[in-house]
């Protein structure tokens, strides 16, 4: 196998070339089955290697062929090698209320689900009584550790973190542009597919809800409305959809905004 410069030494193929979303590229294991594989037992290991891996080859590709818009993302999103720089494409309408520092790094996980019906966009709830952005809706993921290496990595880790969703549940597809918010994040939106058995599991300290959006309501432009708020005596106009029984507005909105442009932009 190729060597990568976050290769994980095994014992039954030699060095697992680990993708973006930490899944080997060759044996299909995952980061954690790839650390605990010398001390699984014998019928754990045959469990992985006669079902599991398998089934995660025929899982990656239905994914590649469930998505209608998998070509079309493909050309929207920036490459997964090549992550776009800058500071942010709405840096400019902030600069005056940005706090002082650099920004702190952060990730989010904009996932798609393939449905008969068409596909969907993934979205939470955070718990009304988290400290910063409680009830307010969003995507699964959070600041970026030192541990992380890179976007992907960190995109994944925080949506395993807050709804149960695995590595191996996910195709990554690509970046979005990188996005700035009031309170000094830079956030990178990771765009990916997700598995369509996939059953959330909110942890119940940061997710208050799971659930769906058709992406074609968000991508539709009259869905998309621009209000006024008032931030520390200051009227601020910000992106809000008219979802029913939910309030998407504000960064969420101004990221699937986003990818609506580049989606225009391919068409």
């Amino acid at each position: 196998m190729e060597h990568s410069p976050h290769a994980v030494p095994t014992p039954c193929i030699g060095i697992c070339a680990l993708d973006r979303a930490g899944v080997c590229t060759g044996c299909l294991r995952t980061v954690d089955e790839i650390t605990r594989w010398r001390t699984m037992s014998r019928p754990e290991q045959h469990h992985v290697m006669q079902h599991a891996l398998p089934l995660r080859e025929q899982l990656r590709q239905s994914l590649r062929g469930s998505l209608a818009e998998h070509e079309r993302l493909l050309r929207a999103l920036h490459p997964l090698d090549q992550p776009p720089p800058g500071d942010g494409w709405n840096r400019s309408e902030l600069i005056d209320l940005l706090p002082p520092g650099p920004p702190v790094e952060a990730a989010v996980l904009a996932g798609i689900i393939p449905r008969e019906g068409g596909a969907q966009v993934l979205l939470t709830r955070r718990t009304d009584t988290l400290r910063h952005h409680g009830g307010q809706v969003g995507f699964p993921g959070g600041r970026m550790e030192p541990e992380d290496r890179d976007a992907v990595a960190a995109a994944i880790r925080e949506s395993d973190e807050e709804i149960a969703l695995k590595p191996d549940q996910v195709q990554v597809l690509g970046y979005l542009d990188p996005f700035v918010t009031i309170t000094g994040y830079r956030v990178m939106p990771v765009v990916a597919v997700i598995d369509p058995a996939f059953v959330a599991v909110p942890e119940p300290g940061e997710v208050a809800e799971v659930f769906e959006v058709p992406l074609s309501y968000l991508m539709d432009p009259a869905n998309l409305h621009h209000v006024e708020i008032d931030h520390r005596g200051r009227i601020r106009h910000v992106l809000e959809y008219g979802w029913p029984g939910q309030r998407i507005w504000g960064a969420t909105a101004a990221i699937l905004y986003n990818l609506r442009r580049r989606l225009e932009q391919t068409a």
